[in-house]
């Protein structure tokens, strides 16, 4: 063989390395490129909308959706965390006529209709998410999964900061949240 070609001649190994460094970028490409969501998350209260308080980001990952909380001037401890079907944080009236903060946002999303609060990794309504834990300077920033939810699903709804915990059951009523503390709108 002329030695001009001699360059042009692939080994099985070298072929291989090539096709497996062109697999793992088509994989990884996807998940780099995903969308980052920002939502700026603002206090409640049955008077209405407060300050802002942070922001929450949402990216896409092969293991769900990942939430990236960065929030403030929260109380201590645990807080359920939910997306609910309505974009608005406005206050609304009960059945009783009493203003509620963050009514105007609706129920816990539930596109599959199954009535039931399951928690993020159940099959309950999706819009369980991982409850929040707030440490002693009353900020939260622990990332988390929500695996069966993806950036689109975020769109047109708002995410709630709950003022309790959450038992990921319906006893009690919807877990036992609470008020509504805090929430921002994905448009």
């Amino acid at each position: 063989m002329p030695t001009q070609w001699t360059s042009l001649v692939v080994s099985p190994v070298q072929l291989l390395i090539t096709f497996l460094c062109l697999l793992c970028w088509l994989i990884v490409t996807p998940i780099a490129n995903a969308e980052l969501i920002q939502i700026t998350m603002r206090s409640i209260n049955a008077y209405g909308i407060g300050d802002v308080i942070g922001s929450v980001s949402a990216k896409d990952s092969d293991q769900g959706l990942v939430i990236f909380p960065d929030l403030t001037t929260i109380a201590t401890g645990e807080h359920g965390f939910h997306l609910h079907s309505n974009p608005s944080c406005k206050a609304a009236l009960n059945p009783e006529g009493e203003s509620v903060s963050g009514l105007a946002a609706g129920g816990h999303w539930d596109p599959d209709n199954s009535g039931t609060h399951l928690g993020p990794f159940g099959n309950g309504h999706r819009g369980d998410l991982s409850k929040l834990i707030v440490d002693a300077n009353g900020t939260t920033t622990t990332n988390i999964v929500a695996p069966r939810l993806t950036t689109n699903d975020l769109k047109n709804h708002a995410l709630i900061v709950h003022a309790g915990g959450d038992t990921y059951s319906d006893t009690p009523a919807l877990g036992g949240g609470g008020a509504r503390i805090a929430c921002g709108v994905i448009n």
